[in-house]
């Protein structure tokens, strides 16, 4: 017989050993009726197994995977947080990967898992309901290829159809500090170096599946609110721009309003814009479109790559999932004109398992000092890097990942280590130590992806504040009030483990209903309170972890190269930056 729990009842967190090879499951209804399951329950039990004096890749250090109460019974709560430290920064680590996840956690019955130790070899853990098995990796361990190890563990573990495989390539092997987890082919948890933290444990995949059953309290109410947010899903035009072009629809908008980086922020506009379009895209290399499990959307747009390896017409064929992020991070950052070249580049990185985003401000600094003739030759294997040389930029990921002499190594440690080692540090892009997204449109996003718990644009969408004041010419109090906003909805939002996508759908008073439906009560006010809980409660750690927001540098290209509304001022930013501490702490100190 399946697995049978209830809605309010799913509490259930896995421990899972490395070092022992042990598992235990503790039910912590406690952590769940106060932060409802995501990252709320996740920044807690991060905070639980946290030790003074450890760092990202110490053994002791944890890693969490949480979902939601909402997990697999509404549309569009399709993902999964994982909290960790980060490699790459040092400080706290969240990241969220939708594909089919959420669903196999739930239905094995567990809201968390978490993973302390490291095993005395490449192990995968196999997760099938109450079965928790470690087993050998160590004829995957090495193999370059992510896309094969999916292929591999397919053929060996059950449940088809109902499992998830999430795995690292040989970037998290070899410590690359954002390397990233690969969840299911196409969806990953990319930022801030994850596949690092899981190399260093020795782990080189999970998978999960369960067959459980889940009672719904009130069948009669939760179906009629399934309804009301499918239709608002599917009958309305909210979600039609993730569904049609995707985020590449934001290319051409963003290149017209002069909020595109280009060529490591020299320019905020790129003259081949309609080459690598959204437009283009989906026009000539667009061949299907997916979703994660319990989604309607199919926002995840997939491109066929097709390659000559021989004459007489032999062609590879490869199907290459892309978005707005990755043909920012590899193409308009790195000066690349067509779209094979940027495919070409997605797939190479993505073979290896490493934050794209990341790996496109790296070679983008570094195009910009080796134009500047601040390496040599030796140091660069003669690799000689060069806005659009996409031959040269295969090469430099290649050796990125092998990172076969001390110019290698301190380019996989991110553009921070790299800058500091090098110099150049005026235009190594970063915000609190992460490499920047595809946006320059004003202070909101500035300081936006400076106070965001993760310093990521999810994290409270500055750049679409920008947006609003590029029309309204917003004063820098109600940025600020914007900002706060965000962050607290959010909080709840990633605590629900509903996709941002759908931020439009999920309103106060949808996830009110939402919640009732399966018979947790919560109030609007009880929802903001929890938001802001949940930011102060991640802030706590990001200060446990050594971040001080006081602290802050920000590299002076972000002040000289103008953004969508105009030149940005940096007085203006620490005026916004201050106002923003007051009144999140009612003091200038964090």
């Amino acid at each position: 017989m399946p697995n049978t729990f209830s809605i309010s009842g799913l509490a259930n967190v896995l421990y899972i050993d490395l070092s022992n090879e042990t598992s235990k499951v503790v039910e912590r209804q406690d952590l769940h009726d106060k932060y409802l399951g995501g990252t709320g329950v996740a920044t807690m039990l991060m905070n639980e197994g946290s030790k003074e004096g450890t760092d990202a890749l110490d053994p002791v250090s944890p890693v969490v995977l949480s979902i939601g109460p909402l997990s697999g019974i509404f549309p569009c709560c399709t993902k999964v947080v994982s909290v960790f430290r980060s490699p790459l920064t040092g400080e706290f680590g969240e990241s969220h990967a939708g594909g089919r996840l959420a669903m196999a956690m739930r239905f094995a019955g567990y809201s968390s898992i978490v993973i302390t130790g490291r095993a005395k070899r490449p192990v995968y853990i196999s997760i099938h309901n109450n079965d928790i098995a470690f087993k050998d990796a160590s004829s995957i361990w090495g193999l370059s290829s992510t896309t094969d190890i999916g292929k591999i563990l397919r053929n060996v573990e059950p449940n088809i159809g109902k499992r998830s495989i999430i795995r690292i390539g040989t970037a998290g092997e070899n410590g690359v500090r954002y390397a990233s987890v690969n969840v299911d082919t196409y969806r990953h948890f990319g930022r801030l170096g994850l596949g690092a933290v899981f190399g260093a444990k020795n782990l080189k995949a999970i998978v999960v599946s369960g067959d459980g059953e889940i009672e719904i309290p009130d069948k009669s109410t939760y179906s009629n609110t399934y309804k009301k947010i499918f239709s608002n899903i599917v009958e309305t035009d909210l979600m039609d721009k993730y569904h049609d072009l995707g985020t590449t629809e934001n290319i051409l908008p963003l290149n017209e309003l002069n909020g595109l980086p280009t060529r490591n922020l020299q320019q905020t506009s790129f003259e081949y814009a309609e080459t690598i379009s959204g437009e283009n895209f989906a026009d000539n290399y667009l061949v299907r479109k997916i979703s994660c499990a319990h989604c309607p959307i199919g926002c995840i747009h997939i491109a066929m790559l097709k390659t000559l390896f021989a004459p007489l017409h032999e062609y590879e064929v490869k199907h290459i999932s892309y978005d707005y992020e990755l043909v920012y991070a590899l193409g308009t950052n790195l000066g690349i004109l067509t779209p094979e070249s940027v495919l070409e580049l997605i797939d190479r990185c993505e073979q290896y398992g490493v934050d794209i985003i990341s790996m496109g401000g790296v070679l983008a600094w570094a195009t910009e000092m080796s134009m500047h003739k601040r390496f040599t030759t030796g140091e660069t294997m003669n690799v000689s890097l060069k806005w659009g040389d996409v031959t040269n930029y295969l090469r430099a990921i290649d050796l990125i990942i092998e990172s076969p002499n001390e110019f290698y190594s301190a380019l996989a440690k991110g553009v921070v280590f790299a800058s500091r080692k090098y110099g150049g540090d005026d235009f190594a892009l970063h915000a609190g130590g992460l490499e920047i997204p595809g946006y320059h449109t004003g202070v909101g996003n500035l300081v936006g992806l400076t106070v965001g718990v993760r310093h990521s644009h999810v994290d409270n969408g500055g750049y679409s504040i920008d947006q609003k004041a590029f029309k309204n010419n917003l004063s820098d109090k109600e940025i600020v009030d914007l900002l706060i906003f965000e962050d607290d909805i959010r909080g709840v939002l990633n605590s629900l483990t509903i996709c941002l996508f759908a931020r439009g759908i999920y309103t106060y008073d949808t996830i009110i209903e939402a919640l009732a439906a399966i018979g947790i009560e919560r109030s609007e006010e009880e929802l903001i309170e929890l938001g802001r809980d949940i930011f102060m409660k991640k802030y706590e750690l990001k200060r446990k972890f050594g971040f001080d927001l006081d602290d802050v540098r920000f590299p002076s290209r972000f002040f000289e190269t103008a953004s969508t509304n105009g030149m940005i001022d940096e007085a203006r930013v620490q005026n916004v930056l201050s106002m923003y501490k007051d009144r999140r702490w009612s003091t200038g100190k964090t």
